[in-house]
């Protein structure tokens, strides 16, 4: 399965940033072990139900240290019997978007 997580405190700096929570967040998700990838908006992982969710519930943990309260927003395409597919399934779109040119 893939999940597209963002996790985000309730209060960030002066000018309303969560750059060093949300670091934090990815830290944890990075050091799993699991294949990710960060973007602006999400950081996705691969991987199976139980080992994601439990990285997921570290990462918010981390944020809680500093945090009163924490947001999670949390997709995820569960399809089973397939891997790598945080590539494959670009991968597959940039050949029709090629096919197309």
């Amino acid at each position: 399965m893939i999940v597209a997580i963002s996790i985000s405190p309730t209060g960030g700096d002066e000018t309303g940033g969560v750059s060093d929570s949300v670091a934090r967040a990815v830290k944890v998700i990075r050091d799993s072990g699991l294949p990710c990838e960060t973007n602006a908006m999400f950081t996705n992982i691969e991987g199976e139900w139980d080992e994601i969710m439990a990285v997921v519930k570290q990462a918010v943990d981390v944020v809680a240290e500093t945090s009163p309260r924490v947001g999670l927003v949390l997709k995820a395409d569960i399809r089973p019997g397939f891997t790598g597919q945080l590539a494959a399934k670009v991968d597959r779109v940039e050949a029709v978007l090629t096919d197309e040119g």
